[in-house]
C-alpha cells in the first residue's frame, strides 16, 4: 500500500480560510503556501490544506505578463550578504503619497532577502547606498563582498567607486542592455510589481498607494517564498528563526487605530 502524501494528512482549510490566507501573503500561489503549511517553516499559518477552487480574478490582471527569459543555473554563495543584488525601477506613473517615483530594490544573493527604498531622484541613490551598506554589515556582522547591478549612472559613478574601493567591496556590472546578466533582482523586480498591482486590484485603492502595496508584498515575501536550495525562507535563511505570520492582514483590509491615553 502506498504511503499517504503530508499534506494529504492535513485538514482541508474552509474555502474562505483559504483565500484570505492567499490574500493576507500578498496572493502567494497555493502551491507554496502549502508548503509553507506542510514543512511548518513560519509560525501564525494554521497546519491545514489550502485549496484553490476558482481562479483569482485580481491575479489573473496583476500577474499577467510576457514570456521571461529562462534562468540561468549557476552556484549561488553560501554566506548571507557575500553578493548583494541591486536594480532601480524605472519611475511610476504615478507619485506615492510622499511623493516618491522609484524604486531601489536590493536582494542578497544566499537568502534572496530583499529590501526596498523609495526615491524621489535618482540622484539619493548613492548616498542611500552607502548608509544601507553601513547598516546592514553593523546590524547582522557580516561583510559585503560583492556588489551587481546594471551600468547606470546611478550605479556607476566616482562616490561609489570610492567608497567600495575604500571598504574594499567588488563592484561588478551587466552588459548594457542584458538584464538577464542581473537576473535575480530583475526576477524580484516583477515578483514585487506583479503582486503589488494585483494587491491595489483586489483592495480597489487609489494607484498613489503603489508604494504601500510594493512594501507590503516585500514584507510578505521575505517571510513567505521558499528558498528551494535550502528549503527554508529569505527571513529564516537571514535571522535564523521562523518568520512569524499570525499578525498578517490583507492589504486594504479595514482597520481602526486604537488611542489609549486619556486626552
Amino acid at each position: 500500500m502506498m504511503a499517504s502524501s503530508p499534506i494529504c494528512l492535513l485538514s482541508k482549510a474552509s474555502k474562505t480560510k483559504s483565500w484570505l490566507w492567499h490574500r493576507r501573503l500578498s496572493h502567494l500561489n497555493f502551491g507554496a503556501i502549502n508548503h509553507l503549511a506542510r514543512q511548518g517553516l513560519v509560525r501564525g499559518l494554521p497546519k491545514l490544506k489550502f485549496e484553490k477552487d476558482h481562479l483569482c480574478s485580481a491575479c489573473a490582471m496583476g500577474k499577467s505578463t510576457k514570456k521571461t527569459h529562462k534562468p540561468k543555473f549557476e552556484d549561488t554563495n553560501q554566506e548571507k550578504l557575500y553578493l548583494l543584488h541591486l536594480d532601480l525601477c524605472r519611475p511610476m506613473r504615478v507619485e506615492s503619497v510622499n511623493e516618491k517615483k522609484y524604486i531601489l530594490i536590493i536582494v542578497d544573493d544566499y537568502s534572496r532577502f530583499t529590501w526596498v527604498k523609495f526615491l524621489r531622484s535618482k540622484d539619493e541613490k548613492p548616498t542611500f547606498i552607502i548608509k544601507f551598506l553601513k547598516m546592514i554589515q553593523v546590524r547582522l556582522n557580516v561583510p559585503v563582498r560583492r556588489i551587481r547591478t546594471d551600468n547606470g549612472t546611478e550605479f556607476v559613478n566616482q562616490t561609489l567607486r570610492d567608497y567600495y574601493e575604500e571598504v574594499g567591496i567588488s563592484h561588478e556590472t551587466s552588459v548594457t542592455r542584458s538584464p538577464q546578466q542581473n537576473g535575480v533582482v530583475e526576477r524580484r523586480n516583477r515578483t514585487l510589481i506583479e503582486a503589488a498591482r494585483t494587491m491595489l486590484i483586489y483592495a480597489q485603492v487609489p494607484l498613489f498607494l503603489w508604494a504601500e502595496a510594493v512594501a507590503t508584498a516585500c514584507f510578505t515575501k521575505n517571510r513567505s517564498i521558499i528558498r528551494l536550495r535550502h528549503g527554508k525562507t529569505p527571513y529564516e535563511l537571514l535571522y535564523s528563526k521562523l518568520p512569524d505570520l499570525s499578525f498578517f492582514h490583507v492589504f486594504g483590509a479595514l482597520c481602526y487605530p486604537t488611542n489609549n491615553s486619556e486626552n
